[in-house]
């Protein structure tokens, strides 16, 4: 579920590059270019989102805990946060095609790997190889569009498709996922990769031209290996701590080395010569208040929505293909309603939508911890999914307008890259923190409700205890009394729900948190004398006015 909605500015990476091509895309080619980068983000999105839905299933026939479950996710998120700026440069300086080619043969051959993969620890290594491939895959796809598009017209045409078909690829995801694994083996969510990036393949080799900027900064190695240590540290000794035990050496050395290289990431950035994060972007108060509205909102949003398919499917009894759908009427307001709510920043600038939409998702969270074991669909989770559509509709359009319109036109394109990294980044260390919070919560609760359970043997005690890391996929031991193994199993899922309510609560908190910032740091309306704001569009792409726009001169984001 963390990954049903597109990072933010994903557009705007394509909108604001610098195109290559010196006349407009001819119709073959740009037919090509449009197929073969739809296709390609196609596969990446719904890789992403259905293996979410395919992780309770994962955890119990792989016989993984639920550490290892996050690790699934967490692999691939990690080396696709921390690469994604670096695919961008390879694609820049060896040439774009090539490294989309490259990232599709790497991405559909990890994909056969994790399909195959006949363990949890042999899944979690080939998911990591799969987001280094889907981070060279990605920036790749984003910039073939740009090098091949040099019309303005054509180029937003050539953005509103990609755009158009990779959201509604985005919302099948899940419940694709969901069917695959009802129907099929959740090793379908993986090997349905390969048909598209055969498809990909031909198309590319065929019809898409080459591209590269001869003027792309170095490779920033030190960056990505600091990103990558750093992250990859902080994360395993969060998801580890639970279970080995926050006094372990081992997780205390893991996460004094990833708060160590994170501190040696920032501190390299601002020496290197050609930094893949310039920090000094983040002096502007509105790009900085926008990317910090990014990694709360995105952060409660992953971390928050990770448990959403285990409560579904593992406490509320709801099968694989439902819990998929689940979200799918957040998803449809989105997709409907982000076109018309980009148009709120021409007219009231930023702060007030920035401020408004995380808000009510805000509320969406409150919402969705509310319900217990017991209900329908109609009246527990919808209402939820309904009001976290609204104010996902309300914040992205105008977020992504607010970050492109804090920078120098000829930054356009960094900017964007980073607040895209910046939202993966903040799903890839909130899923770890609230794993924490959700089995430190369970655990209290399960002892509490274990206790109160009259006549329970020791040895049934000490069984269900040592199930204690499967979380909602603990049960009662085999031979247990039937009264007994009743009363075992409402603890466990009672102890889940009141774990997953705190981080729904938690991801409300944050979410209040990035609008208290937004408020307090984006820059609002500034209303000029004389200013019609029916013409603000066609600003965006004036070459005469490269300096930094005010956040009202801006009216549509996506």
């Amino acid at each position: 579920m963390v990954s049903i909605l597109q990072a933010p500015c994903d557009e705007q990476v394509i909108a604001h590059a610098v195109p290559a091509r010196p006349v407009p895309c001819p119709k073959d080619v740009g037919r090509a270019v449009l197929i073969a980068t739809i296709l390609a983000s196609s596969m990446v999105f719904i890789d992403s989102s259905a293996v979410n839905v395919a992780l309770p299933t994962i955890q119990h026939e792989l016989g993984a805990s639920v550490a290892q479950a996050q690790w699934v996710v967490e692999s691939y998120a990690l080396f696709l946060a921390a690469l994604l700026l670096v695919g961008g440069v390879l694609g820049d300086r060896f040439g774009r095609k090539r490294i989309f080619v490259l990232g599709t043969v790497l991405f559909a051959s990890t994909s056969v790997w994790c399909g195959l993969s006949p363990t949890i620890e042999m899944l979690i290594v080939a998911r990591a190889a799969q987001g280094a491939a889907a981070a060279l895959l990605t920036p790749a796809s984003l910039a073939i569009i740009s090098a091949a598009f040099r019309d303005e017209t054509e180029r937003g045409r050539a953005i509103g498709t990609w755009s158009g078909f990779t959201a509604i690829t985005a919302a099948s995801g899940p419940v694709l996922g969901g069917w695959l694994v009802e129907n099929a083996s959740w090793r379908w969510v993986f090997f349905i990769n390969l048909p598209l990036a055969v498809v990909v393949f031909v198309v590319t080799l065929r019809g898409v031209p080459e591209s590269r900027d001869e003027g792309a900064g170095r490779l920033d190695v030190i960056g990505a290996g600091l990103a990558t240590v750093g992250l990859g540290a902080l994360v395993f000794g969060l998801i580890e701590g639970p279970a080995r035990g926050w006094g372990n050496p081992v997780v205390v050395a893991s996460l004094l080395t990833g708060l160590a290289g994170l501190v040696a990431f920032v501190i390299a950035e601002t020496r290197v010569s050609s930094p893949m994060m310039p920090l000094e972007l983040f002096r502007a108060p509105t790009f900085g208040g926008a990317n910090l509205l990014t990694f709360l909102l995105y952060g409660a949003f992953g971390g928050a929505l990770f448990w959403l398919p285990f409560n579904l499917i593992q406490v509320q009894g709801y099968t694989a293909t439902e819990a998929g759908a689940a979200l799918l009427p957040a998803i449809l307001i989105i997709f409907t309603l982000s076109r018309r709510t980009g148009a709120l920043i021409g007219r009231y600038g930023a702060r007030l939508p920035l401020t408004i939409g995380p808000s009510i998702v805000a509320i969406a969270f409150l919402l969705f911890a509310l319900p217990g074991t017991e209900g329908t669909y109609w009246t527990t989770f919808f209402p939820a999914a309904i009001v976290l559509g609204i104010g996902m509709a309300i914040t992205v359009p105008p977020l992504t307008t607010a970050v492109m319109s804090a920078v120098p036109r000829h930054q356009a394109g960094t900017a964007s890259g980073i607040n895209n990294a910046v939202a993966r980044t903040a799903g890839l260390i909130a899923i770890a923190i609230f794993g924490v919070i959700v089995t430190t919560v369970f655990n209290r609760e399960l002892s509490s409700r274990l206790d109160a359970i009259p006549n329970l043997s020791p040895a049934t005690r000490q069984a269900v205890d040592a199930q204690r890391l499967d979380l909602a996929a603990a049960q009662p031991p085999e031979g247990t009394a039937p009264e007994t193994a009743a009363a075992i199993d409402d603890a466990i899922n009672a102890s889940f729900v009141t774990g997953f309510r705190v981080a729904m609560v938690i991801g409300a908190a944050m979410a209040l948190l990035g609008a208290a910032g937004a408020w307090w740091l984006v820059e609002g309306k500034e209303v000029k004398p004389g200013y019609d704001h029916h013409h603000l569009p066609h600003r965006l792409h004036d070459p005469e006015h490269p300096e930094p726009r005010r956040l009202g001169d801006a009216s549509q984001a996506r």
